[in-house]
């Protein structure tokens, strides 16, 4: 009765505890299939001895509680070997998915399976599609494997295995919220400085609730087992506002165009203001080139435009996207015989979530004509944008920056995802089993983007005269527009609630993308057959199998989408493929020899792409293969090794997506009255004598990129080797230590060239290849604007990619008497390089210890994650976790050439990090358990970065999926079982 009471103090004491971070272990055997052979991640052999011979490293449920985890990528993300892809801390440009990124590879070179089938159309991938609460272990395999599973498993393969036999109810549920206390002293300095709001001294925002429930039932002797769930999760949103290092958009002195200044970081904004601002592009304005803004002093007079008129983009920005997620499925079989079990699963997802950003605006970039009689402007303003037209009929090309501020632009994110599959597998004896199944997946998108203006009725608004003293459009008088209604941009604050009502409104595009799969594999143990080597004791392995994938794709957009150089797009990949692999014991319990074995595998694939909208095909028929040594001298010492020669195939969006422009960070080097590039550079990317010192900067460092797909893409090919040791000492029990070296080369990787080394390149060296990628506003020079000047960064065969490193994972459980046990593990990686070669034959670059402009995201020399637990007799748990994220410097400050761009002292470099995490698990008997945590437990705040530095994945001056972005987070939860 006392132990019962010290188990009911100990939870009632939970929401005062704090819970923690990942920590992961040398792969275990997998539980039992057909004839409990053990499946492993990385071979399609079933054996009941098989152990991985590839870098495997294994996350169990457990994790997840401590973690206090409802998303499936934040537990990978703070492994050493991924890097932060999309997540919820993105929102503008988010397309509303959470991605993995093995090696720092990118998400598109990870395969991720569930059950050890794809999980979804590999341009779709959704990991929000996994229920958390149902994962029993994630497997995270390193190197490629294409010969086993086909394209796009070259950094690796990470396979999520879920609880689906359950005989009885259970019932997860969680809820958490972040809390950080706002007092960095200088950035609020910086705030106020700028006559900008701060954040709140302290907060409590960003809830997150997870209720997942599940029952299941095993029947006809356990012959049979059916297993439902449904899931409800919700993300609160986080603005900016409420925190020091996002209240408003940092930007370093140097990247401003003609600052003069540099070694500090200011309030920065954006150009297009409430206050109305305008680039005359008409030859015969006074002030062509020139920025010129509505004084606020209400004179009705244009001044030069100065950044102390900038607007504060930050405060309405997402910090955590809002987000509201329902999940169902069940999970049913039933074994006949031995020979034959049918099987089945189904999957459904809706979420929605929204990013949000800053309210919208008639945006400078688009040359606007603009009436150089408008009725809304007096004769100093015409004058200045029309010179001696003012006064006429005619019009002068011009650009406008006008913010209408009121409601804040949303992005309306909704996803309905299905994924089924059957399948009939068996032992049909002699050491066979086989296994035929159909798998379908469909993810059914739909955005809208509201609150927007609409770019083309802003310019019908702006070519305004004036009718008996009325102001009227002249779309109104030739009937192009009746419903035109002019605006007023030349007044401060001048839009009325009626004109915006008229330029504002909302775009809609969709897109559906589906996989199916059919395949057919066959696996036997020769061994039962008389097939094993003289000095072995257990047979040969084989595996034989055929498959058939389909991919599609089929984008729409509707007209104003269209307008805003958004277009439709289709496409369809159908793939055959077959497979072999063999496993060879050679010598078995031997001196020296406990055990050593080869293993090798081959497959097949070809390929055929087309696009019915446009009747483009292509195709192509590769070869991927692998080989794989382990040697175990004894018991407590392995030896393993392996080489695979994997492929990526472009996926459809890669291939058949329209070509669209969009926002990238970057700064024209040839913008501004000094521009940083000499005029000779200058003229190779299109800048005129006439535009040389006069053309405008990238408004807040966002330029303008083209993106989109190449029908001529071919595949990927990577050789990747691995080489390791795992030492499990019999003297020392429950103790395990391996290191593992893995090497990985991608050539011919499909992707783009980063804008930012674009730009840099051609005014570092005037390199005509990277000039060439410029295409400017023929009137203005800039590089910006909706369907204006842009950099060209399509996707195509590049060069190659590269990395290699050393792995560790440790872990060892003792007991300390009367007092339980503890355990303590640690996840490390030590990083040899990462390099990229962006083009074909030309230089490379090593980002290993660098971040910013071209190299992203930091990437560390040294990760890890440790965990000290400590095990009570009463069925507590109390575990201590330490991320650890080593020290980069800013690439732009090495001396490679190719990594030159914008310099900057107070970005220097990001220190190490280090994170501590607490979280305490009670259970109160063999059915009830519940867990508290906080992660971050001394609320350290993210480095605070000129956003100019940010590439993918970057929000709020810093990267959130790297650093704790929210402060500390605290959650409380607990799981049922009845």
């Amino acid at each position: 009765m006392r132990g019962h009471r010290r188990k009911l103090y100990c939870a009632a004491a939970l929401t005062a505890i704090i819970a923690g971070t990942a920590h992961a272990q040398e792969a275990a055997p997998a539980d039992a299939g057909v004839a409990n052979d053990i499946v492993v991640t990385g071979t399609r052999i079933k054996r009941a001895d098989l152990e991985s011979n590839s870098p495997q490293t294994v996350v169990g449920a457990d994790e997840f509680r401590y973690q206090g985890a409802t998303t499936v990528e934040q537990v990978l993300n703070r492994l050493p070997q991924f890097t932060a892809d999309a997540n919820e801390n993105v929102s503008n440009g988010s397309d509303g998915t959470s991605k993995i990124n093995l090696r720092n590879l990118g998400s598109n070179r990870v395969l991720t399976l569930l059950d050890g089938q794809r999980l979804m159309p590999s341009q779709a991938i959704n990991l929000s599609f996994i229920p958390s609460a149902l994962v029993e272990r994630v497997d995270v395999m390193s190197g490629g494997a294409s010969a086993v599973y086909g394209s796009d498993a070259l950094s690796g393969v990470v396979n999520f295995v879920l609880k689906k036999d359950l005989d009885g109810v259970r019932i997860d549920a969680q809820t958490g919220f972040s809390q950080h206390n706002n007092n960095n002293s200088s950035l609020r300095a910086l705030q106020s400085g700028s006559g900008y709001d701060t954040a709140p001294s302290s907060v409590i925002d960003g809830g997150k609730q997870d209720v997942t429930i599940a029952a299941g039932k095993n029947f006809a002797d356990g012959r049979g087992n059916i297993t439902v769930y449904g899931g409800y999760r919700k993300f609160s949103p986080v603005r900016q506002s409420s925190r020091d290092v996002s209240a408003c958009a940092l930007q370093d002195r140097e990247s401003v165009a003609g600052s003069g200044s540099f070694d500090q970081l200011f309030c920065g904004g954006s150009s297009n203001t409430p206050y109305g601002s305008f680039i005359p592009l008409s030859d015969l304005s006074p002030y062509k080139g020139q920025t010129l803004i509505n004084n606020r002093d209400g004179s009705g007079t244009l001044v030069p435009y100065d950044p102390s008129y900038a607007y504060n983009t930050s405060p309405d920005n997402y910090f955590q996207r809002s987000d509201e997620r329902i999940t169902a499925g069940g999970f049913a079989r039933y074994e006949f015989s031995k020979a034959a079990e049918v099987y089945g699963s189904f999957m459904y997802m809706n979420d929605q979530t929204f990013s949000q950003v800053a309210p919208s605006a008639v945006w400078f970039g688009t040359a606007f004509d603009v009436s150089c009689n408008n009725p809304y402007a007096n004769a100093s303003q015409l004058a200045a944008i029309c010179g001696s037209a003012a006064g006429t009929d005619a019009t002068a090309p011009t650009n406008v920056g006008y913010r209408v501020v009121g409601q804040p632009r949303r992005d309306n994110l909704r996803f309905n995802d299905y994924r089924y599959s059957a399948g009939l597998r068996g032992d049909i004896g002699s050491g066979f089993s086989y296994d035929v199944n159909y798998m379908y997946s469909l993810v059914k998108f739909k955005e809208t983007y509201l609150n927007d203006v609409n770019q083309a009725k802003a310019g019908l608004a702006l070519n305004a005269v004036s009718v008996n003293g009325v102001p009227t459009c002249r779309s109104v008088i030739d009937g192009t527009d009746p419903n035109c209604i002019p605006i007023n941009v030349f007044t401060p604050s001048g839009v009325t609630a009626d004109q915006a009502a008229y330029i504002f409104g909302e775009s809609n595009t969709a897109s559906r993308n589906s996989l199916g799969v059919i395949s057919g594999s066959l696996s036997g143990d020769l061994g039962q057959m008389g097939v094993t080597l003289p000095w072995a004791e257990s047979g040969v392995g084989i595996a034989l199998g055929v498959e058939r994938r389909r991919e599609t794709l089929n984008f729409t957009a509707d007209e104003v989408a269209q307008q805003n150089g958004v277009l439709p797009s289709d496409g369809i990949i159908a793939v055959t493929e077959a497979f072999g692999e063999i496993e060879i014991p050679l010598i078995e319990n031997k001196p020296f020899f406990r055990s050593l074995t080869i293993n090798g595998g081959l497959r097949y694939s070809s390929y055929d792409n087309k696009q019915n909208s446009t009747g483009i095909k292509s195709g192509y028929n590769v070869w991927t293969y692998k080989g794989e040594i382990s040697w175990a001298p004894v018991d407590d010492l392995r030896v393993r090794a392996s080489y695979n020669r994997a492929i990526r195939a472009p996926n459809v969006a890669e291939l058949f997506a329209s070509q669209a422009v969009g926002n990238v960070n970057g700064t024209d080097p040839c913008a501004g009255a000094n521009p940083s590039a000499s005029f000779e550079i200058c003229q190779a990317t299109g800048v005129t004598q006439a535009m040389y010192g006069s053309i405008p900067g990238c408004p807040s460092d966002q330029c303008s990129g083209l993106g989109g797909g190449n029908v001529a893409l071919k595949p990927e090919t990577a050789d990747t080797y691995t080489l390791g040791v795992v030492i499990t000492p019999q003297a020392l029990r429950r103790f395990s230590l391996s290191i593992d070296y893995y090497n990985i080369k991608v050539k011919d990787y499909i992707g783009s060239i980063a804008p930012s080394l674009i730009m840099g390149q051609c005014a570092a060296t005037g390199d005509p290849y990277f000039c060439g990628l410029f295409v400017r506003d023929p009137r203005s020079g800039q590089v910006f604007g909706q369907n204006s000047g842009y950099i060209i960064s399509t996707t195509m065969n590049t060069g190659y990619l590269k990395t290699s490193g050393l792995d560790v994972n440790a872990d060892y459980t003792f007991d300390v008497g009367n007092l339980g046990s503890v355990n303590l593990g640690l996840v490390g990686t030590y990083l040899i390089e990462q390099v990229s070669q962006p083009v074909p034959d030309g230089g490379s670059y090593d980002c290993k210890g660098l971040f910013g402009y071209t190299c992203g995201q930091p990437t560390p020399e040294w990760r890890h994650v440790a965990r000290l637990s400590w095990m009570t007799p009463t069925d507590t748990t109390v575990s201590l976790s330490w991320r650890h994220i080593g020290g980069t410097k800013l690439s732009s400050l090495t001396d490679n050439p190719l990594l030159s761009a914008d310099k900057t002292v107070v970005n220097r470099k990001i220190s190490a990090y280090n994170y501590f995490d607490l979280s305490l698990t009670q259970a109160i008997d063999k059915r009830f358990t519940l867990r508290a945590g906080v992660n971050n437990m001394f609320d350290k705040d993210p480095p605070a970065l000129d956003s100019g530095l940010l590439q993918n994945f970057g929000n709020g001056n810093t990267y959130p999926g790297v650093y704790d972005a929210l402060g500390r987070t605290i959650f409380v939860g607990f799981t049922a079982n009845f």
